[in-house]
């Protein structure tokens, strides 16, 4: 393969312009299949034990550290067991629904969003699910690329074909970001109420749950009139919330 990539065997003729071509893509698609290789390790890893870090967990301490250098982020694991059931539901009723349902992704939530922001003329809705969201953060950087989408949904179905739903609901609940430098259910649980994760009330956790689309916001904004007003239907649907078990 090197040799061919390199052109090296004896009386090799010279590259071509097509030669460089077909080089070049075999070279594009040997290293995205030892990328998606690679993701596929670690998830395989994360059957059995937790990631210490996620990429967005980097990417926000990168970010908080260059004005405080020596900052470290708010963030400490916790057994699926020892979340409280009231953040489970309230996480599921908020962000995915379906959650138990589907394969990795809500395709009637895609469709709503789509035509949602269609009519509004820009993105104020998305339909992504809880299996996606995870495998954003886990994987992906901030940056918006052409690509990015694409490698989302690959992960997606990683997630969903190595791991079970009480697999991925405990991994999301411990790695999502809760606030400026706050990530997961314990330090968010500490954070914000001086409890633990295993103690939050139903409105806490219904609190908690509306904070996930935009928690630096709501880390500086936490008693605005949308917050209550989506905190109390959240509560209404979480008690028919059904969560892995």
């Amino acid at each position: 393969m090197i040799n061919w990539l390199l052109n090296n065997k004896q009386d090799a003729d010279a590259i071509s312009f097509g030669g460089y071509v077909t080089r070049g893509m075999a070279l594009f698609f040997t290293i995205l299949f030892l990328y998606q290789l690679w993701i596929f390790l670690h998830i395989c890893w994360w059957v059995k034990f937790n990631p210490s870090s996620t990429a967005f967990m980097e990417d926000r301490l990168d970010v908080i550290q260059e004005k405080k250098p020596d900052a470290e982020l708010k963030h400490k694991w916790v057994d699926y067991k020892k979340i409280s059931i009231h953040l489970k539901r309230a996480v599921i009723a908020a962000e995915d629904a379906k959650f138990l349902d589907h394969e990795g992704f809500d395709w009637e939530g895609i469709q709503k969003a789509y035509e949602k922001n269609l009519k509004k003329g820009k993105i104020v809705a998305g339909g992504s699910t809880i299996s996606q969201q995870l495998a954003k953060n886990l994987f992906l950087s901030t940056k918006r690329t052409p690509w990015r989408k694409a490698e989302e949904a690959m992960i997606t179905v990683m997630l969903e074909n190595m791991l079970s739903k009480h697999r991925i609901l405990e991994i999301y609940l411990n790695s999502i970001e809760w606030g400026n430098g706050v990530f997961g259910a314990e330090a968010a649980a500490r954070h914000y109420f001086k409890t633990s994760a295993s103690n939050l009330s139903p409105e806490q956790a219904a609190k908690l749950a509306v904070m996930i689309p935009n928690p630096r916001f709501y880390d500086q904004h936490s008693s605005t009139s949308y917050l209550y007003r989506r905190m109390a239907t959240i509560e209404a649907r979480m008690y028919m919330v059904e969560v892995p078990r």
